[in-house]
């Protein structure tokens, strides 16, 4: 399959009226996070069918999606990385997932990262060295630094925590809201597993969290104990 009839097949999808509910909802207006993307009005749920349906692509039609204008067809192209992630050969791995990070400035929203990051680039990493992780944290660029994250879910369902700690410590401080609710939803995936850790990285540092991050890291908790650290009682 080439990615034109990809790209075909998906436009022929297209729902005006679905279009401009996500247009609004990726706040795709001029100051906000989406600023100038473009949606064909798609639901994730038909995209997955077709990625099922889908026959094998190579990597090079897979770049030639990601590389589009239209979010669908995107996101569309990161699930098919998965997809063939899930069933590679160490060596194609490692090509899948060089690809993605040289493509990151077509991975520009919540979705296209939180889609893939966990999937591909975690379990990559998950017997290499990490310091990639470390250098997406710094960038300038907030959906590196939301991969760099969010990739930390792989390690932490294995119960690696200490990626998941340090890359929340560089982002403490970070401007952005959608920073903010990824480090504190991995904190809470660590409480998940480990409440001790969790709370042991928390009282060092929640009086100085944005108030988001903490209030994701401790969604779980017991209502009193919650308080505490909301009113600073810890």
């Amino acid at each position: 399959m080439k990615s034109e009839d990809i790209i075909t097949l998906l436009k022929g999808l297209s729902n005006q009226s679905i279009a401009d509910k996500s247009q609004r909802y990726f706040k795709t207006a001029k100051g906000e996070y989406g600023y100038g993307d473009i949606f064909l009005g798609i639901r994730v749920p038909i995209l997955r069918k077709h990625i099922k349906e889908s026959p094998n692509i190579t990597l090079e039609e897979i770049r030639k999606l990601l590389k589009s204008k239209y979010h669908e067809i995107r996101l569309f192209a990161l699930l098919l990385l998965v997809k063939k992630f899930n069933s590679a050969t160490n060596e194609e791995r490692n090509k899948i997932c060089t690809l993605y990070l040289k493509h990151t400035k077509y991975i520009n929203n919540w979705d296209l990262v939180d889609s893939s990051a966990p999937y591909l680039i975690g379990p990559w990493l998950y017997d290499k060295d990490r310091l990639i992780l470390y250098e997406l944290a710094k960038s300038k660029m907030i959906w590196e630094r939301r991969i760099s994250i969010l990739s930390t879910t792989y390690f932490i369902k294995n119960n690696q925590f200490d990626d998941a700690f340090d890359i929340s410590t560089i982002l403490l401080n970070d401007d952005e809201d959608l920073i903010h609710k990824a480090v504190g939803w991995m904190l809470r995936e660590v409480g998940n597993r480990n409440r001790m850790a969790e709370e042991k990285y928390l009282k060092s540092r929640y009086r100085k969290m944005p108030r988001t991050m903490l209030r994701y890291a401790i969604e779980k908790f017991e209502p009193e104990r919650r308080q505490q650290y909301l009113k600073g009682l810890v």
